[in-house]
């Protein structure tokens, strides 16, 4: 009993007393909208320029070339597997083939406006080290960042992965400490390993995707609670490996996609199929809503074309001829 409420207090905070006072507070009438008005007119706008290449401001790679792991691999050909911005953009995490997941915090100087930074050369040494190295036992098979996070409130500071043979983890972004785990058994009573998590948006759940299944745990219980929702009501839903998970950002919706070449889209509160989408010609490597939650955009497995979803329709479809390789371009 002790232990697990030392789990629970490793778990972030939660937002719910914040979310229901700000649903209390009254609304500003023309007020505010004129405050808002003006604000935006006093706001400098990013200008982005697409007549000149992107500068290289910072290079890492010898320490990704250099890496040595208690994992498979031990030849030195490491690679990359994935990047994640954080939510507050203070960082960005890495997870290589080395089965480590690696933070980078940017420098002071990537704030500071009037000190441009210089273009960082590919043959030179790298820019900086990484903050954090999370090293995983077996491969990584996904990760994500907390949605609340935020660096000047260190609770939040979290990100959770999940790997093969291990329970969900749970990894402190200013210490590198591992703060609790969410674990998953099957009919054996052995734990199966999640092969996609994502939190939605309010940062309370966590789901995670098995084969033809979703568990969902409350992230402030962690252990081995969790609710179990299977995927393939009415027949339609998506079957094998639930390889991605994405959370709209505004109506409560989200969708998964598998390798079976199918997507879907769900209630949040209840797991109810809404809609169910065909045209990927590939496996669906990842999912991801619009900011506005207008727009849901697929990548494929070994078809290098992204489907973009709206009203239920393939509004665009977009292909990058990548050769024959395995490589997977992640959406961002």
């Amino acid at each position: 009993m002790a232990a697990a409420q030392e789990e629970a207090a490793a778990a972030p905070p939660s937002t719910e007393s914040d979310a229901t006072e700000t649903e209390e507070a009254p609304p500003g009438g023309a007020e505010s909208d004129a405050t808002a008005m003006e604000a935006a007119a006093e706001y400098s706008w990013l200008q982005l320029r697409f007549d000149r290449p992107p500068r290289r401001l910072y290079h890492f790679a010898r320490q990704f070339r250099s890496a040595t792991s208690s994992g498979s691999n031990s030849s030195g050909e490491n690679f990359l597997k994935g990047v994640k911005w954080s939510p507050d953009g203070s960082s960005f995490l890495t997870s290589s083939d080395d089965n480590s997941l690696r933070l980078f915090y940017l420098p002071e100087e990537a704030y500071i406006a009037a000190e441009p930074v210089a273009e960082a050369a590919v043959e030179s040494e790298d820019s900086y080290g990484a903050f954090i190295q999370a090293n995983e036992g077996e491969p990584v098979y996904d990760f994500c960042w907390y949605p609340c996070m935020s660096l000047s409130d260190p609770a939040t500071c979290v990100f959770a992965s999940t790997s093969r043979d291990h329970p969900i983890h749970l990894w402190d972004a200013t210490s590198g400490e591992l703060r609790c785990t969410y674990r998953a058994y099957d009919a054996m009573d052995e734990i199966t390993a999640a092969l996609s998590i994502s939190f939605n948006s309010s940062g309370s759940k966590l789901f995670a995707g098995y084969n033809k299944a979703i568990r969902v745990f409350d992230v402030h219980r962690p252990g081995r609670d969790f609710d179990q929702y299977s995927l393939l009501k009415g027949g339609e839903g998506p079957t094998g490996i639930i390889s991605s998970i994405s959370f709209s950002p505004q109506n409560g919706m989200l969708a998964v996609g598998s390798y079976s070449q199918t997507t879907a889209v769900y209630a949040e509160n209840n797991m109810e199929p809404l809609y169910v989408l065909h045209g990927q010609l590939g496996g669906v490597t990842q999912v991801l809503f619009s900011k506005d939650g207008n727009y849901l955009y697929t990548g494929g497995r070994k078809v290098p074309i992204f489907s973009t979803f709206g009203s239920v329709h393939i509004m665009l479809g977009y292909s990058q001829y990548c050769g024959h390789c395995l490589q997977v371009v992640q959406i961002s």
